[in-house]
């Protein structure tokens, strides 16, 4: 089974696929965007991608492909906790603290903030598409005096020294990864379930007072706890907007079903994301 993910070896999605999915041919790719056409024309059985932080929320780019393009389902997300670390080339350790770059990923370039705003104050903060990518570059160029902010596997696929480890400002750090994949397609993932999850998006009628309240009382009066409800403009004009809703329960639930048919009743429009099961990987 081929599964695609946000490359380069060593990302934290890499991680994520090889500890769900360790019998699986890994096949990077070098954009998000790359990952969803792969998986869209059977290029892959599945595509792994970065959906949301604990520190940095969302991620906008996957956020708006699910909404905006037609998408196999998510048929499963992997929760991974995270741990940053700034690595230099080993023939810059001596002088490390003199870096005059440092390359990651612009969320965790923000999760370290703290740390480099005391630490490295002043010194150049360079995006990368990846954490892998930016110590990918960093062990192409031994010449230049410059640091990576990445992950240990990174660390170990590139050659590089870690010179500090656990950078990030907050110890509850993980980001949670989806799964895509066409429904004829068998996925088991290699970790035990912990829960079931669907997640929808919707979009309410135009100018009318109330909507997005009718809606969330659809699932109130039922008690069906929802985890997460997300704003994201529509790219129509400004003040049009859809919402990404997490709910904690399978669609199977009957409770769950009739919710939707309430709120398209409201001339609202569900477009229902998947119903999956929820994986942890243990530190």
């Amino acid at each position: 089974m081929k599964a695609g993910y946000l490359g380069p070896k060593a990302t934290f999605t890499d991680i994520a696929v090889q500890n769900a999915f360790p019998d699986s041919e890994r096949v990077a790719y070098s954009t998000i965007p790359d990952c969803f056409k792969a998986v869209k024309s059977r290029e892959v059985d599945m595509a792994i991608v970065p959906f949301e932080n604990a520190l940095e929320g969302s991620v906008h780019l996957t956020t708006d492909y699910l909404f905006h393009e037609l998408n196999p389902p998510i048929r499963a997300e992997i929760i991974v906790p995270i741990q940053q670390h700034l690595m230099v080339h080993p023939t810059q350790l001596k002088n490390w603290n003199e870096v005059e770059r440092i390359l990651s990923h612009p969320h965790a370039l923000a999760q370290c903030h703290k740390f480099l705003h005391h630490q490295f104050r002043g010194v150049t903060l360079e995006q990368m598409t990846s954490t892998a990518a930016a110590a990918k570059y960093i062990s192409e160029h031994p010449e230049l005096k410059i640091a990576a902010i990445a992950n240990e596997l990174a660390a170990e696929k590139y050659n590089l020294q870690i010179v500090k480890e656990n950078i990030h400002d907050y110890t509850f750090n993980h980001t949670r990864f989806i799964v895509l994949a066409h429904p004829d397609t068998e996925i088991s993932p290699a970790l035990k379930a912990t829960y079931e999850k669907t997640t929808i998006m919707v979009t309410l009628p135009s100018d009318r007072a109330g909507a997005l309240h009718q809606v969330l009382s659809a699932f109130a009066w039922r008690q069906i706890n929802l985890s997460k409800i997300e704003s994201r403009p529509l790219k129509t004009g400004l003040g049009h907007y859809f919402f990404m809703i997490d709910i904690n329960q399978s669609i199977e639930d009957s409770l769950v079903r009739h919710a939707f048919e309430e709120i398209e009743s409201l001339d609202c429009k569900v477009k229902i994301l998947g119903s999956y099961s929820s994986y942890h990987i243990q530190e």
